[in-house]
């Protein structure tokens, strides 16, 4: 299997290293060269925040039932390419291929954990004296910046990824450096 090009995603749009700043990513076994990663500079940063601001004002109004539908789809999609993702997440970080593959599945039960979430999404009325009433809202609070270390380089991304979609917010992930094609696998 070969090391997929790296890239950073922004506003749904695929940028390549071309000519900026780029880390190499290595894989810990051999010591090789897996492939360079773009570096994301102030320009990038702001162009990510505006485009996460923009998703949420769509990704708030969405229904229980698509939030749940996209997560529950992101899970079989993970399902599908178990062997794809874990053989990704063994060449950068080394570790069994036996441990990625769980840690494939592990992804797959977090997202059809936060779909089934998504239709408990709601407010409740709590006990007070006579004459108050208190009522808890849940709603979405806005975009996340979400920062996956390397030691589990798939199930970390998609702990930070499936509560906030489910809750109705946008993301901006950092992937780890040392790992970055697991998260864009996920």
């Amino acid at each position: 299997m070969s090391y997929p090009e790296l890239h950073m995603i922004i506003d749904g749009e695929r940028i390549p290293v071309g000519h900026r700043r780029a880390h190499t990513v290595v894989n810990p076994a051999t010591g090789a060269a897996l492939g360079a990663l773009p570096l994301a500079d102030a320009a990038d940063l702001d162009h990510a925040l505006a485009a996460a601001q923009r998703g949420f004002r769509l990704w708030r109004d969405a229904a229980p039932q698509q939030r749940a539908a996209v997560l529950a789809g992101a899970a079989r999609l993970l399902r599908e390419r178990q062997e794809e993702l874990a053989r990704i997440a063994t060449l950068e970080e080394g570790k069994a291929l036996a441990e990625s593959r769980i840690e494939v599945m592990m992804n797959v039960t977090l997202f059809e954990f936060y779909a089934g979430e998504c239709h408990r999404l709601y407010g409740r009325q709590l006990v007070r004296p006579t004459g108050m009433r208190s009522t808890v809202v849940c709603e979405p609070v806005g975009p996340v910046a979400a920062f996956a270390p390397w030691n589990f380089p798939i199930g970390n991304p998609g702990r930070k990824l499936g509560a906030p979609i489910a809750a109705g917010c946008s993301v901006i992930l950092k992937a780890a450096e040392e790992a970055p094609a697991s998260a864009l696998a996920v």
